[in-house]
């Protein structure tokens, strides 16, 4: 079920009314997306933190100046994929990189210059999704 700034999950009651309203927007459009209420949350949660972590002061003023979302706000579902949430997450070596990528997924959702850096976000989506890590080498093997 969609939520707004008055109704909302428990979990986000002690949040920052703003990261509260970044991540009622993530978990509504999760849900429209096809994910369930149980895997929508966290994954709303985790991906609003690092939101908020990483933004810029202007970013944050205008999501601040956003209405506020509401159950009946209409998202894009054109480019999720939930046939994938069950997907293991892999590390991979490609290029010059470490990717991180849901397995079957089209392209990867982050790269990072540090294998341990890579390792460790994967391990994050994982746990989200509740799905499992695979990792491989450099040289395209497994890791065991």
């Amino acid at each position: 079920m969609p939520w707004d700034m008055n109704d909302y999950p428990a979990s986000l009651k002690n949040f920052d009314p703003l990261l509260r309203k970044k991540t009622i927007d993530i978990a509504n459009a999760l849900l429209a997306n096809g994910y369930k209420d149980d895997r929508a949350i966290p994954i709303a949660i985790s991906q609003a933190k690092e939101w908020m972590e990483n933004a810029s002061d202007k970013e944050k003023k205008e999501l601040k100046k956003e209405s506020n979302p509401k159950k009946n706000d209409s998202h894009d579902t054109s480019s999720a994929n939930p046939d994938l949430l069950d997907n293991p997450v892999e590390v991979f070596y490609d290029e010059d990189h470490w990717a991180v990528k849901t397995k079957d997924a089209k392209r990867p959702s982050d790269t990072y210059d540090q294998k341990i850096k890579a390792v460790s976000r994967a391990k994050e989506i994982a746990a989200n999704k509740d799905t499992k890590v695979i990792i491989y080498k450099k040289d395209g093997t497994k890791e065991k």
